[in-house]
């Protein structure tokens, strides 16, 4: 009966609470100068592209066949820049055809929300989507040889065909009940994807959702929170997801006030790390406390014989404390916690501390320990998860040692992802690619560089002639 009163109150206040977000917006001011994610590098492309037969330099590896594959906030029409945030932008899918030693095609598209289908003066996409947004903008996997744009609080995954053409907004084919995430973690053990989703709307609940290799949702825990914490990613061991419950929850004054993304910084919720059983209940997790920060992106976890967990992660000071229209906060840099399910706490140790994001590693090390993460330099500056650094670090957790590859001035790099040589190709024995821009020329290219030559000369690099707005995540998808 509690639920059904709830459910009875929540559809009568919502229209109120709405109208009232709605008159609050229109009275709020852009910022000056322009908004940051809405101009410079993130100035959003304005049409739908496809080029053929890209000029390549070097020679692009003959066993590399599939598409890379990158999405991130692109908005279709200007948006209200007062109340914009980087986060709540249409998505945008853009991917390169490699085959045979050829860079086949680039092509950008849209993902199909309703929005978007009625800004381009299209019929609407069929499927089944969320109440409050059908937005898919922050990941875009491949999944038992299908491709899904995804994101996070709460929202469905939206089908792609191969030629990121939106098919329809799926749940896992009617298997999904709660929503997903921008983050599941592939178990290479288990051909298992996990992840730990939160919806917007419910405060004192998240879900450990898992998918089996077929693609469909085996698992749908529930894990009790508070306060309504946005929690971006997660990582996985042999027993445990990582649950990082930080102080960044749902703030109903800055919904009230017709912020388009009300998550704040909350100083009153406790930071912990959560180590839910992989097949047990959700009640069972065991909380962690750590000193208040915020992770949006962890590296690799694996568990040490004594019981602990280790996870890299990389740490910010805060985030949307400083700002309304990204991320915020005053630094970041990379840490590894040891997370001590007995004493219930995380000791920290500071790896790297120059300000960074999007850590990658070989991903067939889940859940083991393993050698090396590559990240991106962030510019550095603060109250922006800026992308506007110009390096690329290789950090190798055996030695201590980072090695830096500098792109040039105003050459900007995004996340770059680690694909193996082969199946049984040892760690760091593969290609890392990812998207440069080149801001002087407003052009773009898509590196393959060795990994196992970091400062080396790139193996390739495809030229695109436009340039291609900071994204978020991406990844290689074989044929």
């Amino acid at each position: 009966m509690a639920s059904v009163i709830e459910k009875t109150i929540r559809a009568a206040v919502t229209p109120v609470l709405t109208g009232v977000a709605g008159l609050n917006r229109k009275r709020m001011k852009a910022p000056e100068g322009g908004h940051p994610y809405l101009t410079g590098p993130h100035k959003p492309m304005t049409e739908e592209v496809t080029l053929a037969d890209l000029q390549v330099d070097g020679e692009i590896p003959v066993t590399l066949d599939g598409r890379y594959l990158r999405i991130g906030p692109n908005p279709v029409t200007p948006p209200d820049e007062a109340s914009y945030h980087w986060f709540v932008g249409d998505g945008m899918t853009h991917g390169i055809r490699i085959e045979d030693g050829k860079a086949l095609w680039y092509r950008n598209r849209w993902v199909r929300s309703n929005q978007v289908s009625d800004a381009l003066g299209e019929d609407r996409k069929p499927g089944t989507r969320k109440p409050r947004t059908d937005t898919a903008n922050t990941n875009v996997v491949g999944i038992n040889g299908r491709t899904f744009a995804i994101v996070e609080a709460g929202g469905y995954p939206v089908e792609l065909s191969d030629e990121l053409e939106t098919i329809a907004h799926n749940p896992f084919d009617g298997t999904l009940q709660h929503g997903f995430s921008a983050h599941p973690h592939l178990d290479p053990k288990t051909g298992e994807r996990h992840a730990i989703v939160y919806d917007a709307p419910v405060a004192d609940t998240v879900w450990h959702t898992v998918l089996g290799p077929d693609g469909l949702v085996k698992r749908q825990e529930p894990i009790p929170v508070k306060d309504g914490p946005s929690i971006h990613d997660c990582q996985i061991t042999d027993n445990y997801v990582l649950v990082f419950d930080l102080p960044a929850t749902f703030s109903m004054k800055r919904m009230l006030a017709g912020f388009t993304f009300p998550y704040d910084w909350n100083p009153d919720h406790p930071a912990r790390v959560g180590l839910c059983p992989r097949n047990g209940l959700g009640m069972e997790t065991i909380w962690c406390d750590v000193d208040p920060c915020y992770v949006y992106h962890p590296a690799n976890a694996f568990e040490t014989e004594d019981g602990k967990v280790i996870v890299d992660v990389v740490v910010h000071e805060s985030t949307y404390a400083r700002t309304t229209f990204g991320p915020g906060g005053t630094w970041s840099r990379l840490e590894r916690w040891t997370v001590d399910p007995e004493a219930k706490r995380v000791d920290r140790k500071i790896l790297h501390d120059r300000a960074q994001e999007f850590p990658r590693y070989d991903e067939r090390k889940t859940t083991q320990d393993y050698r090396y993460i590559y990240s991106i330099a962030l510019a550095g500056r603060p109250d922006e998860l800026d992308m506007a650094g110009t390096e690329l670090f290789k950090h190798d957790l055996t030695t201590g040692k980072t090695a830096v590859r500098t792109f040039g001035e105003d050459r900007h790099p995004g996340e770059f992802i680690f694909v193996p040589r082969s199946e049984d190709s040892g760690e760091d024995e593969g290609w890392l690619i990812g998207l440069v821009i080149d801001m002087s020329n407003e052009t773009t290219e898509l590196q393959i560089l060795n990994a196992d030559d970091f400062l080396g000369k790139p193996q390739a690099v495809i030229y695109l002639p436009h340039r291609i707005p900071p994204g978020f995540h991406g990844n290689w998808v074989e044929n």
